[in-house]
């Protein structure tokens, strides 16, 4: 899922933000109002987990914006403010769920994957882009800078993978799990094996690499500079 956590307490945004990126979601982190309102209002995501005590923007004055603005983005107030009165009023801003801190990271995934579950069907994605780099998943194509890109299907797999997720280092247990279904360590070296496969069709005929290691964390794609 893609999240959305506006959070101005540098420790709980880095234990939340953390966590969730470590059970495979996409993040994106706001640690004021404002900037977390102009996220919120321009971008797609899936769940927002929003703090109600924020600088600038609290964060029912955010969710009332965003209401009023036409988006129906699942809202989880994540907040110390527990009266039942503060709820009720959370609630009654648009918000869809109410967790008090302290929390069990448990149960805060439990319910953000619960409002994910309930958000509203999203058009799917045909075609991916990025830089001169694109996949038709419908008819299973793959071009760069208008030259077509002969891949296996477990190739064309791992790529889709890492455009979905660009700019973003995927580690290696990422990658086991979500293109090979791997939940445990196979202990060989079929990741470093085809994204040797995908450099030598997607980077090496071309000037400027786009599959990056980052050493020590694992692979990302990023369009040419």
């Amino acid at each position: 899922m893609k999240i959305l956590v506006i959070e101005d307490d540098r420790q709980t945004a880095s234990y939340v933000v953390g966590g969730m990126r470590e059970e495979g979601h996409d993040l994106d982190h706001a640690s004021n109002g404002p900037n977390g309102l102009e996220l919120a209002v321009t971008r797609d995501y899936d769940v927002l987990v929003i703090d109600r005590m924020l600088p600038g923007l609290d964060g029912l004055s955010i969710v009332r914006a965003l209401r009023s603005s036409g988006k129906d983005t699942p809202v989880l107030f994540l907040t110390s403010i527990g009266g039942v009165d503060d709820r009720v009023e959370g609630l009654e801003a648009g918000g869809d769920d109410y967790l008090l801190k302290p929390f069990a990271f448990s149960e805060l995934m439990a319910r953000v994957n619960a409002l994910g579950r309930r958000a509203p069907s999203k058009k799917e994605e045909t075609v991916l882009r990025v830089g001169g780099l694109e996949m038709n998943l419908i008819a299973r194509t793959v071009t760069r800078d208008g030259q077509t890109i002969e891949l296996q299907p477990r190739e064309f797999q791992l790529l889709e993978y890492l455009m979905r997720n660009r700019g973003r280092v995927l580690t290696r247990t990422m990658l086991l799990e979500r293109v090979w279904d791997f939940h445990f360590d196979p202990k060989t070296n079929v990741v470093e094996t085809h994204i040797s496969r995908l450099r030598s069709k997607v980077d090496k005929p071309f000037e400027k690499e786009m599959i990056r290691t980052v050493r020590g964390a694992g692979y990302a794609l990023h369009a040419p500079s």
